[in-house]
């Protein structure tokens, strides 16, 4: 008996060609949302940075109020205060628009998962249906050997019987 070839197996190849490509394409957008976080970190590193700075300068000029220090020292101070708020005012934005990055990432990722998932699915499918079409197909095989040998078996027969009556 000889195993049927399968016809939709270039097709099932495509589709498993197609869940390697999507693979590759999760990685990917994995490694990106990798990078997105890591720059995520070093913004909020940099903006604590800035933060402890302004809370430090803060607590300098209230302990140079309580001290009694000159008035044109203490503008000066508030200026430069009031410029380092505006720092941490641009570092939270910069904070801000890595999150949104970052959640840009994980939805890119989520929809290359799930793009993933449905070909995978597609992949397995067809894997059953190759399953049972083989099946179905050796049973249609081994019929017609049946067939065939039902067949040589009462030629054979008949050939015999034409002897034996020849011979008598």
């Amino acid at each position: 008996m000889t195993n049927p070839k399968y016809p939709l197996k270039q097709v099932l190849e495509v589709k498993e060609r197609r869940v390697s490509e999507a693979e590759k394409v999760v990685k990917e957008k994995l490694e990106a949302l990798e990078k997105e976080n890591k720059i995520l970190k070093q913004k909020e590193d940099e903006r604590d940075k800035v933060k402890q700075h302004y809370e430090d300068k803060l607590t300098q000029i209230r302990e140079t109020l309580d001290s009694g220090m000159s008035s044109p020292k203490m503008q000066q101070m508030k200026a430069y205060l009031k410029v380092v708020k505006e720092q941490l005012a641009a570092e939270e934005k910069k904070v801000v628009e890595q999150k949104k990055k970052v959640e840009a990432a994980e939805k890119n990722l989520e929809v290359a998962k799930e793009d993933l998932r449905q070909k995978r699915q597609d992949v397995d499918k067809f894997v059953a249906h190759e399953k049972d079409w083989t099946r179905e197909a050796r049973k249609e095989i081994e019929r017609l050997e049946g067939i065939e040998q039902d067949e040589l078996g009462a030629t054979t027969f008949t050939a015999n019987q034409t002897k034996r009556k020849r011979g008598m």
